[in-house]
């Protein structure tokens, strides 16, 4: 393992500029990386707006819809879960016919709700869509300039393309250490998915 650097700033790496603002609804948030807890901050996000009385959308981008959290998202007050359906892995054929499928679908929910009055639209992992490329890069940019300033947007996945970090307000990198998966443990439902 790599020796821990020691820690420059201890709160945020940039000075505040400018005035002190309270923008509202309609910044974009990007989550991103190898490493886990995008899809939890997520959820977590989700279900902190939704307890605070803000209309959430959350919609899953190649995800089967049968994760754990589902079962929360569905039942909660204020939240409105989508899922286009069972997801098959990519893998080293390269996508089939329904990964196109599924994505369509999804994008599709997330525009409408972007259209009729959400405030929050979370994406999870629509980035990973666009690294396999089911979705274009501009697809997702024309997403994010219809939330723009009126809907908060959560996009997460493995990795962000620079115009999608450069359109954003937050970019969130999750940096993978080390992760049981490559000593062979299978995945856990309720800690993993």
């Amino acid at each position: 393992m790599s020796q821990r650097k020691p820690i420059k700033h201890i709160y945020y790496p940039e000075e505040r500029r400018g005035l002190v603002k309270r923008p509202g609804l309609g910044l974009i948030h990007v989550c991103y990386g190898q490493g886990v807890g995008k899809s939890t901050r997520s959820v977590g996000l989700a279900i902190r707006a939704a307890a605070s009385g803000l209309r959430v959308f959350f919609v899953q981008f190649m995800k089967s819809g049968d994760s754990a959290e589902v079962k929360t998202l569905s039942s909660t007050k204020n939240i409105i879960y989508r899922c286009p359906g069972k997801h098959p892995f990519i893998l080293s054929k390269g996508p089939q016919a329904v990964h196109y499928e599924h994505a369509e679908e999804a994008l599709w929910y997330a525009q409408r709700a972007a259209k009729e009055g959400a405030d929050v639209v979370i994406c999870d992992e629509l980035l990973s869509a666009l690294v396999f490329e089911v979705l274009s890069v501009q697809r997702a940019l024309n997403l994010i300039a219809r939330c723009r300033g009126k809907v908060e947007l959560v996009l997460t996945g493995i990795d962000a393309p620079p115009e999608i970090q450069a359109a954003a307000d937050y970019v969130t990198e999750f940096c993978q250490i080390k992760h049981p998966y490559y000593k062979g443990h299978m995945a856990r439902k309720g800690i993993e998915y």
